[in-house]
């Protein structure tokens, strides 16, 4: 599934992003781009970064 329709980034492409060592929606941004056109993905992103951090921490 897309997060990103603006530059075709995947949900995948994000939790690959995040398991390299992204943080935040900026650095998902930075790798993947996803965000740096109408950031209307960037809620998507960073609910995906808290699910992440949520299951790392669990």
């Amino acid at each position: 599934m897309y997060v990103c329709v603006c530059r075709a980034v995947t949900e995948n492409e994000v939790h690959d992003c995040i398991a390299s060592g992204a943080r935040s929606a900026k650095q998902v941004r930075d790798t993947t781009g996803a965000g740096g056109d109408c950031a209307s993905c960037v809620r998507k992103i960073c609910a995906i970064l808290k699910r992440s951090d949520a299951l790392t921490t669990a």
